[in-house]
């Protein structure tokens, strides 16, 4: 993995467009908006199309371009995907197939300054915004990890037609509101300017934030964490460690608890049919990969000599287990195919197999727990040894 900077001293050419509209929404967002409110003040329904607009622009960035797109966790109704190119669109960040072909790059090459688009190692300020307003080699594009979307039609009509589709959105809608409410100027001002840099910014600190600050429970050989904070503001993306740990997953918070509004609208919708084939990573999986951190982490400080002996044997044990629990597993899974496949599924069999496969997803977690109260006890008796 190349963390070293790519050299800062050349002269990069600067893309217009994006910096015009970073700093002219930064500018009316900063500056005007507020003063405007104290001179003429707003009302609460504009602050409510601020609300909607951005929450729908928002959303559709995380459940349209993100994983419907760009993870293909899930499938959609032709009206939904609509929904969420035009919405994606007055997000003004950029078309679905750009947006995708940028990020699938950023997933495949995470942390990696020569390949990744906006790689968290280069800085948080580069991976906010800057790697939008230069050129970079990471900025050219040949789309040619996102071949399947150049085969969906609402994507390439969406790609085509970017420009009055966000014209479109971006005026008519705060047009037609501040027509209605008889203010068009702090309509515009709230549900326009204010709205997308708000969306912009919020967006860009999955970017940046997020891949700098929090805690890293699946994987900790990236940069990606998961920020509890920053996920208030992104409809559940900052859950991003088991994001990239688990890409395929249509979640990003997994358990009933965690704020993820992406996840239960997309689970709402498909019981109406209107998603469906929703992908979900194995629970065995995602217990080994929190138990493979576990292990290591144990094991580095065995290696450091800080670690009683009798917590060897322990260690040895629970590996010795896990190694049988997986193993157990992917008998399981082998079978499930064969019963699933063959000329008659067997759903006797398969029920079997699914219990087995659940008492097996409890095991690994009574393991972690076990794990967890092993350290737990080992930090507790220090203490007294030093005594």
């Amino acid at each position: 993995m190349n963390t070293t900077s790519i050299d800062s001293t050349v002269k990069r050419k600067r893309f217009w467009p994006p910096t015009l509209l970073f700093a002219i929404t930064g500018l009316l967002a900063i500056i005007v908006v507020p003063l405007y409110g104290f001179i003429f003040g707003y009302h609460w329904y504009q602050w409510l199309a601020f609300a909607a607009m951005g929450a729908l622009c928002s959303f559709s960035i995380a459940a349209g371009y993100h994983r419907l797109w760009s993870h293909k966790s899930y499938e959609a109704h032709w009206s939904l995907r609509i929904f969420f190119a035009l919405f994606g669109a007055a997000a003004l960040q950029d078309t679905i197939l750009k947006w995708c072909d940028h990020h699938r790059h950023h997933h495949r090459f995470i942390d990696d300054n020569d390949r990744d688009p906006y790689s968290a190692k280069r800085g948080l300020w580069f991976s906010h915004i800057e790697w939008m307003l230069r050129e970079y080699p990471t900025s050219h594009q040949n789309f040619n990890n996102v071949r399947d979307l150049q085969r969906d039609k609402i994507v390439m009509w969406q790609h085509n037609n970017y420009l009055p589709i966000t014209v479109a959105m971006n005026l008519g809608i705060p047009s037609l509101l501040g027509i209605i409410a008889g203010d068009l100027v702090g309509m515009f001002l709230l549900a326009g300017a204010l709205r997308i840099f708000f969306c912009h910014h919020t967006t860009f600190m999955v970017n940046s934030l997020v891949h700098k600050f929090g805690r890293k429970p699946y994987r900790d050989d990236i940069s990606a964490c998961d920020n509890g904070a920053v996920n208030l503001l992104v409809f559940g993306e900052g859950y991003h460690n088991f994001h990239h740990a688990f890409q395929i997953d249509y979640r990003s918070g997994i358990h009933w608890f965690q704020y993820d509004p992406v996840k239960w609208v997309i689970k709402a919708l498909s019981l109406i049919g209107i998603t469906r084939n929703l992908k979900v990573a194995s629970p065995v999986k995602i217990q080994k990969a929190k138990l493979d951190l576990q292990f290591k982490k144990a094991r580095k400080k065995l290696e450091s000599g800080s670690l009683p002996k009798g917590v060897e044997e322990a260690l040895k044990s629970e590996a010795l287990q896990l190694t049988h629990t997986l193993e157990k597993w992917e008998q399981l899974q082998l079978k499930s195919y064969k019963a699933k496949n063959g000329e008659k599924p067997n759903k006797w069999e398969l029920t079997q197999i699914q219990t087995k496969t659940n008492e097996l997803e409890y095991s690994l977690k009574m393991q972690g727990e076990r794990l967890q109260a092993l350290m737990e006890h080992v930090q507790e008796e220090k203490p007294k040894e030093a005594l």
